[in-house]
């Protein structure tokens, strides 16, 4: 492909894409493996601060990716159809980007060349996470919900922002 060619996502179309283009949209934030929770009444989703039980916190990524489905049953694989209709999905997160019309980010590491730049603009859970799952009540969720994880990223100013 010649170098001045535009990038695969910009021609694309998400369900066109192959396996390691799809899987080089993810970003690694971590913000989807957070818990969440929705409100039965009104739709709304909270994002807790509480992990998935397979998260690494210090990788932000799934410490089993290709058996989570059966460890994780609860656990949504993207696809090209169901990206955009994920309500939960961060506002930032590539798959609904690319989904909803719009391009990436600056700072995803696909524009970016460098993984290192979800961190710098406060898009990575790296340092927010309060621990998994499993060592958390209901109660205890509940009061871990959080706004930072529902909102468009931005620069981090204390890791608990």
């Amino acid at each position: 492909m010649p170098a001045d060619a535009p990038p695969f996502w910009k021609t694309k179309p998400l369900a066109a894409m192959n396996a390691a283009e799809w899987e080089s949209l993810c970003d690694g934030c971590g913000r989807c493996c957070l818990i969440k929770m929705e409100d039965e009444d009104s739709g709304q989703f909270y994002f807790t601060d509480v992990a998935c039980r397979l998260f690494d916190a210090g990788t932000c990524r799934c410490r089993d990716y290709e058996n989570r489905d059966a460890l994780v049953p609860d656990c949504v694989r993207l696809t090209p159809e169901n990206a955009g209709a994920l309500g939960w999905m961060p506002p930032s997160c590539a798959y609904r980007l690319l989904a909803e019309g719009r391009d990436l980010p600056a700072w995803h590491p696909l524009v970016s060349g460098r993984a290192e730049s979800v961190e710098e603009a406060g898009a990575s859970v790296r340092g927010r996470v309060s621990g998994l799952e499993d060592a958390f009540t209901l109660p205890e969720l509940v009061a871990r919900i959080r706004q930072w994880p529902g909102r468009w990223p931005r620069r981090r100013r204390n890791p608990r922002d």
